[in-house]
């Protein structure tokens, strides 16, 4: 696991190494793209960043860009992780609340098999279904400070139809937030540039002081992808009976 680095998740990210760039030939049966995809793996910085820092994704570096611009996580929050899999945002949560230490909380959620994490607790549930709020409020002992989501659907390269599927992901992931957030609760999830819908917005906008899209710079140039931070919510999730 990446080492402790206070606000700079572990250590942050130097943009000034300089990496050798690497050329990968098509092998037969390898797609165009799966050959481009393996060289941008090859090249990217944050990727041999993660690698050198014990990061499971580079998606790490995501969150911590976030954190750095917005100040979302400090030591003895409870935090949860929505779709955690395979565990580089959790990572980041685990130093910055230090609840390796036993100061903050945090919970990773996922239909999917999660290698165990220092510090963090780990759920197997669909955080759709109810079971899953109840489980997560038992697992934090109350409600949750923050909400991550970098919950993504499977894009399918028609731009209307990918916009309408990852604004559903975030209207489940806002919903879920609405349950298990305390008063002044954050909420981070992503969403495709200029891609959020007015109704989404305008109901964040009602449950929280303060909307915005930030893109961290470990996002790709390339990508669409941003992330839309709400800030101070304004209800509270009640404890579990």
């Amino acid at each position: 696991m990446a080492g402790k680095g206070g606000k700079s998740g572990g250590g942050g990210f130097n943009k000034s190494r300089r990496q050798s760039t690497t050329r990968v030939k098509t092998a037969r049966g390898r797609k165009l793209a799966s050959t481009r995809w393996l060289e941008r793996q090859l090249n990217d910085p944050y990727v041999a960043e993660a690698q050198r820092l014990g990061y499971r994704s580079r998606a790490a570096f995501k969150l911590i860009g976030l954190d750095e611009k917005a100040g979302l996580l400090r030591r003895g929050m409870r935090v949860v992780d929505l779709g955690a899999a395979p565990g580089g945002w959790t990572q980041v949560a685990v130093t910055q609340t230090d609840a390796e230490e036993g100061n903050g909380q945090v919970v990773a959620l996922d239909i999917l098999d999660i290698d165990s994490i220092p510090g963090a607790t780990i759920l197997k549930a669909d955080f759709t279904e109810d079971v899953a709020v109840s489980a997560l409020l038992d697992a934090l002992d109350g409600p949750a400070d923050v909400v991550l989501s970098d919950l993504a659907p499977n894009t399918t390269g028609h731009p209307p139809t990918d916009h309408l599927r990852i604004v559903a992901m975030v209207e489940l992931a806002l919903d879920f937030a609405l349950q298990v957030l305390a008063p002044g609760g954050t909420l981070v999830a992503k969403v495709l540039q200029g891609g959020t819908e007015a109704a989404l917005l305008a109901e964040m906008k009602k449950q929280f002081t303060r909307v915005r899209h930030i893109k961290p710079p470990a996002s790709r140039s390339d990508s669409s992808e941003t992330y839309v931070v709400a800030t101070g919510f304004r209800g509270g999730a009640a404890k579990p009976a």
